[in-house]
């Protein structure tokens, strides 16, 4: 029995990622436990904990059940860490160091027998411009913004953790997720998914950035796949080095737009407003815009080739269409 733990299993990608592992046999039998701080009504049935993730106490709970494998999703999301300083750092930096201290206790206590995999889900924030025309494996890690500055110190604690033997822990520097279901969240990089989302349901998009504006792109679908990968991958390869720019698909916001006129028609496009936001403006000109994980790809994970994919994704997962 396969004892697995998902911190974040009420958000989007945790419900995509326990779904994903109920359904499929990718692990010989599973114990399935999501944390949240609340659960959709309808969401993936397993076993439901909630309460704070930045809780020192809950994380020696969590813990102490001993999972073989933890999946680390829980964060608050970029324009609200930049927003509120304080609660991000305590959030999405603080709930790692007392997760891992946890985590190194139970090691301790079990004599050294007990080693969890731990899948942390990272991002592209970490990085910082000026850039290149495609960000390589090699490329340096410095963050300009508190959601990367958070990010980066995660993978660095657990890069160390790992080191020392008390978990065997990868970080993943996802793409930007689109198209992602539901209502837009607080992150600045909600719009890319909302041209999409709101105009394929009939309903009015706003795009605060203009159509030049180049990003890096991966469906909910790749997402799951990429977070189960690396559950069963043998972290020996990885030589250390244990934080992965993942694959993905660089396009502009028109090319999206384009991508969205091919699948649903002019009348879906018709429905995107442009109106300028300074601030979005101000922090989308300082992220990656292309990226070639040459890494990441050797190891495995694969993504979309074209954002018409990653729609269509979207269509049959969310939707129900074919």
């Amino acid at each position: 029995m396969t004892k697995i733990l998902i911190l974040g299993g009420g958000g989007m990608i945790g419900q995509k990622l326990a779904r994903r592992i109920s359904e499929n046999d990718i692990f010989p039998a599973v114990d399935l436990t999501l944390f949240d701080i609340a659960f959709p009504p309808d969401g993936v049935p397993a076993k439901r904990v909630t309460g704070s993730v930045s809780d020192p106490a809950t994380a020696q709970s969590l813990a102490a059940t001993r999972p073989d494998v933890i999946f680390h999703l829980a964060a608050i999301v970029s324009g609200q860490a930049e927003a509120e300083f304080d609660l991000g750092w305590d959030v999405n930096m603080m709930s790692m160091w007392h997760l891992l201290k946890a985590l190194k206790d139970e090691h301790d206590g079990s004599g050294g027998t007990y080693r969890p995999r731990l899948v942390f889900t990272s991002s592209i924030a970490v990085f910082g411009g000026p850039y290149p025309d495609k960000i390589d494996d090699e490329f340096l890690s410095a963050p300009q913004t508190s959601y990367g500055a958070q990010k980066a110190a995660c993978e660095l604690m657990v890069s160390d953790f790992s080191r020392k033997g008390f978990i065997d822990g990868l970080s993943l520097r996802l793409p930007t997720i689109c198209v992602r279901p539901g209502k837009a969240n607080a992150a600045a990089s909600s719009f890319f998914s909302g041209i999409i989302r709101e105009p394929l349901n009939g309903v009015e998009a706003i795009l605060p950035v203009a159509d030049t504006v180049r990003h890096w792109h991966a469906s909910p679908r790749t997402a799951a796949t990429f977070l189960t990968h690396a559950a069963t991958l043998d972290t020996a390869k990885l030589e250390g080095r244990r934080a992965l720019n993942l694959p993905g698909f660089s396009c502009t916001v028109a090319e999206q737009i384009e991508a969205m006129r091919r699948l649903a028609g002019q009348s879906a496009v018709d429905l995107i407003k442009p109106q300028p936001d300074e601030t979005i403006m101000k922090i989308v000109e300082g992220w990656p815009r292309n990226f070639d994980p040459q890494r990441a790809i050797s190891l495995g994970f694969v993504a979309e080739q074209s954002f018409d994919e990653i729609i269509e994704v979207y269509m049959q997962d969310d939707l129900g269409q074919s």
